[in-house]
Formats: C-alpha cells, structure tokens, sequence
C-alpha cells in the first residue's frame, strides 16, 4: 500500500486507460480523479487536492504538451508524468523540458508505473520544501559593498539568466553555495529545483548512486528504486560542490551525462532525459589537478565556461561590520534572544582579525556571541571569548616545536603568539592587553614592533 495516501489526477480519452490505471493505484492506497480531454484535464490539475497527474500526450480538445505547459505555469511543484502510445525519444525529450518528471509509453506495467508515481511525489516534496524555503530567504544576501562583492554581483547578474555552466572558486567559507543559489534564483529556472550535492563528503562507492540514482536491486541494500541528484535536478539547478574531489570514474560518467542530457540509473537498461543546468565549485586549483591528471580535462572545460571567484573576507574588510550586524541580528532571531547590538570596541575587534574560515567562521562566532551574551550589547571581549582559536597560520593543528634550533627562537614565536593571542582577546586594545598581562605599555610598543604585529 502506498506509504503517502495521495490523489492522482487521471487524464486519458480512452476510459479502459483510466480505469486500469485506477484500479492498479486505488489497490495501492492511492486515491483517483479522472478527466477525458485537455480542458478538463487542466480545469482539474488547478484543485490542490491533487498531488500528481498522469497525462496522455494525445488529447481532444487541448493536446497533453500544451495541457503540461500551462499547469507549470499554474502550479510548478506538480508532478507530471506523461503517458503516450505513440511516445518516441524527441517527445520524451520535449515533455521533459516542459517540465515532467517521466514519460511512459504504452503499454505499461502497474510497477512500472506505481514506481514512477512514487518518485515523482517524492521529488514533488522536494521541489514544494524547496520553494517554501527559496521564498523564507531574501535573494540577495551577498552582502557588503566592497568592490570585489560588487564584481561578484555584477558577474551573477551577467551570467544567471543563461544556461552556461559556471564554476565558483574561492577559499572555504567564502560563500561559494550562496552565489550558486543566487545564480538560480535570479535565472529562468528559478521556479524549478535547487539540488546541491557535497561531492567530498560521500564515499567513493556511493557516489555513483547518489549522483545517477539506481533501480531496485541494482547493488546490495537497494531495495527500492531512487532517482538520484541529476535526475532531481532537473528544471533546475545542480549545484557540485567541492568537485575537485570527484572520483575519475564518476568525471567520466557526469561527461557523458552533460554531454548528451540523458542520466542513465545504476541497474537501469534505458537513460532518462534530464535538463540541469550545472553550477561547480570547489577551493582546489583544478588546472593544476588536470596538469597533474587527477581531474579530467574534458570535464573541466565542460564545467568552467564562465568562472566566477568569492574572494576571502580578508581581501573585503569593508564588508565586516555590516555582515556581522547582519549575523547576530538573524542569529538573535533565530535563536529567540532579545535584541543584539555590537557594542563600540566590536567593530575594531572583527576588522583586526585574520578569519582564515572567512565568512562561515565570522558568521559561527557571531552566532555563539549571540547566545552566550550576558547583555544585549556584544563586546571585543565577548567576541574574544566565543571565538575559538584555530592552528596558526603554517601549523597544522598542533605546532611543531621541534622545528626550532635555537632557544632563543622558540621563545621570540611562543612570546609572539602569546602576545598575538593577548590582542585579540581585548581587541586590540594595547592599555588593557598591557595591564592584564602586567608589562609597561612602552615594552609592550616595543615587542609588537618586534614582532610586527598590527
């Protein structure tokens, strides 16, 4: 039976059609509604009753491409699965990029059919949770106006409404997803999905899978069908993050897959027409990785038609104090605090850090400021205090003191740290830094110029 009782909207001329169809779906658990040409096919597709709708291609009246097209424009989270008995590659194709989830030609099986009504309610889910969300969230949140974010926008603003594939370089946490959904939500496939897959964060023995979906019984442990992420993605947007880590099998697979704009599913004997338009990004040099033949080169020209590059919050530092307000303003909201306001001595504590994590780090530290806050005003020090203090820049998460010949050396570094350290936690403020530390201003002067710290 099925797992979501959901009504299915019938549309045929031919009642045996309709009714075998509704037989097979009221066995399993589905509720069923029927129209016999295209005006009333439509006229019923607009009641929000109806979660997904099985179309006939040939239809009196309005034919089913047509009838497609208008209950996109009417209602884009429904699924549509088109059904012809005269079906042949280029309709298939056609119907897919007016927006259905499959194409079935007669005669079908009932499995063959109940499998696709599953997925496509499943990826209708999806879409709708999408489209809440897109709609819960500002479009433009690249915030700052500093000249290198001005670039950006100006080059997201070129770039959305066409199709071209767009690679995003750029350090990590500099926001290389957010223009990814900024290029998707400003582009004409806003309206369609916005799936991004994390490609270092899934084993290689799955990546396959989770990219190109399986059929049932394709591998141990698959016990149903899953339409993998292309196949979501399409109408909309694919976003590859951290592409560099794509193992070189699957480069070849996702090649041909841009290639020709077919998906084929693991264990499956036919390929599916998919329609994405492709968004990678990654914090690798990949013409380096093709120099050094772990990245293919194919596949790089393929993804880096137009390059788009987040530059670190260090080369944007006019951009600090409006993104932190921004933070522990949402963070506050988020988290249902009171009011939260960056105190004077805040601003300068932010601007003199190095956020090596960039903005992910900034936004993280104002978040924890927010909620561990003993008043509405958030201090240098209360900042200080949230914060936590990453490996130093050379170091790879534990010094290595064994590096140094000299006593002498170590010492002048562990003096340069601790003092490095010191300033951070008062922000900057040499008065206070010199007091708690109980060294003479003019000595402290004195060894900050040493060190060169600013």
């Amino acid at each position: 039976m099925a797992a979501d009782p959901a009504t299915i909207l019938l549309v045929d001329d031919h009642r045996a059609v309709r009714e075998e169809l509704a037989f097979a779906l009221g066995y399993d658990g589905y509720t069923t509604r029927e129209a016999a040409d295209g005006p009333a096919g439509l006229a019923a597709a607009a009641d929000p009753g109806v979660d997904l709708v099985l179309l006939d291609v040939k239809l009196p009246g309005l034919d089913g491409l047509e009838v497609l097209a208008k209950i996109k424009e009417q209602r884009p989270d429904l699924p549509v699965v088109m059904i012809s008995g005269h079906g042949d590659l280029d309709t298939a194709i056609l119907a897919v990029k007016k927006g259905a989830y499959d194409f079935l030609q007669k005669p079908f099986a009932a499995d063959r059919v109940l499998l696709s009504i599953r997925n496509a309610l499943r990826a209708g889910r999806l879409q709708h949770e999408n489209t809440a969300l897109r709609a819960a969230i500002a479009v433009d949140t690249l915030l700052g106006t500093s000249e290198p974010i001005q670039q950006v926008r100006a080059m997201i603003g070129k770039v959305a409404p066409t199709d071209v594939a767009v690679l995003v370089t750029g350090e990590n946490g500099t926001g290389k997803e957010l223009v990814a959904r900024q290029l998707h939500q400003q582009s004409r496939r806003a309206q369609g999905p916005f799936v991004a897959i994390n490609c270092a964060a899934i084993p290689d023995d799955l990546v396959e899978s989770e990219l190109f979906g399986h059929e049932r019984g394709a591998f141990t442990g698959a016990t149903s069908a899953r339409a993998g992420s292309v196949e979501q993605a399409s109408g909309g947007t694919l976003f590859l993050d951290e592409v560099g880590d794509m193992p070189l099998p699957m480069q070849a697979k996702l090649l041909r897959t841009l290639q020709e704009r077919v998906v084929q599913r693991l264990g499956a004997q036919q390929s599916r027409a998919v329609d994405v338009r492709v968004v990678a990004a990654t914090n690798q040099d990949l013409a380096a990785m093709v120099a050094a033949k772990t990245f293919r080169e194919d596949l790089y020209y393929r993804l880096h038609v137009v390059r788009i590059h987040m530059p670190p919050l260090r080369e944007r530092p006019g951009d600090t104090s409006e993104l932190a307000a921004h933070f522990l303003a949402s963070a506050a909201a988020r988290n249902g605090l009171g009011p939260r306001r960056l105190a004077r001595d805040a601003a300068g504590w932010i601007a003199a850090q190095p956020w090596p994590g960039n903005v992910r780090q900034l936004k993280n530290v104002l978040e924890a400021a927010a909620v561990l806050a003993d008043s509405a005003e958030v201090t240098a020090e209360a900042l200080a205090a949230a914060s936590t203090p990453g490996p130093a820049r050379g170091d790879d998460g534990e010094r290595d003191w064994f590096r140094f010949e000299k006593l002498e050396d170590f010492r002048a570094a562990t003096e340069k740290e601790f003092l490095r350290r010191k300033l951070l936690e008062f922000g900057g403020n040499i008065k206070r830094t010199a007091e708690r530390i109980d060294l003479q201003r003019s000595n402290l002067y004195k060894k900050l110029e040493r060190y060169d710290l600013k």
